[in-house]
């Protein structure tokens, strides 16, 4: 099997982003973001995907966080894209995850189109001094360029950090899943179409 790695950098007046992700590695997570609360949430991911990131980020903070955290998305998704040979893998990933009285589902289609839809009703409006609403953006980002179609729904929740690392866990164990190899079909595209 080749190496699903791959490293991307991102330059625009707003952000300097650098993001290396190898698909099969042990969970490592290594970040410089400015934004603890996301890195916690990238670690997620990482953890539960069995995924190596590396995401290095500089951006207009002194503005909002939106840009970074819009453009980490874009730039971990373009990381993915490159990374992955879509031939012989499961294609698609579910996880539900709870977290006390959280729950979430997060459901991924490597299917070649960029899709989101995103279903969390937030108890408040900021974690850790993070505005929630942009977790959408992060999101969206990593669609766009992932070319995956994502469902995201928090099922339930009180707390606004388990809301929100319900999704980020079930996102790395979908993703997980979803780019496993399948030895039945290995050296197969997983579309009737032949390509994805």
């Amino acid at each position: 099997m080749s190496l699903r790695q791959a490293t991307v950098e991102r330059n625009t007046k707003e952000t300097q982003i650098k993001v290396s992700v190898n698909l099969d590695g042990t969970g490592e997570l290594s970040t410089e973001t400015g934004l603890p609360f996301l890195d916690h949430m990238l670690d997620q991911v990482a953890r539960h995907g069995l995924i190596d990131i590396t995401v290095k980020a500089v951006g207009d903070l002194h503005i909002d966080a939106h840009h970074t955290v819009e453009d980490i998305g874009i730039t971990l998704g373009q990381a993915f894209n490159k990374a992955l040979d879509r031939k012989g893998i499961r294609r698609y990933g579910h996880a539900y995850v709870p977290l006390d009285e959280a729950l979430s589902r997060v459901v991924v289609d490597f299917s070649g189109r960029p899709g989101l839809e995103y279903h969390i009703p937030f108890t408040r409006g900021a974690v850790g001094g993070f505005d929630v609403d942009l977790f959408h953006e992060f999101f969206q980002g990593f669609v766009n360029h992932a070319l995956v179609t994502l469902h995201i729904e928090n099922l339930r929740g009180v707390n606004s950090h388990h809301q929100i690392e319900t999704v980020f866990k079930a996102f790395g164990r979908a993703l997980r899943m979803a780019m496993e190899i399948d030895p039945r079909s290995s050296d197969v595209i997983p579309s009737t179409k032949g390509s994805l």
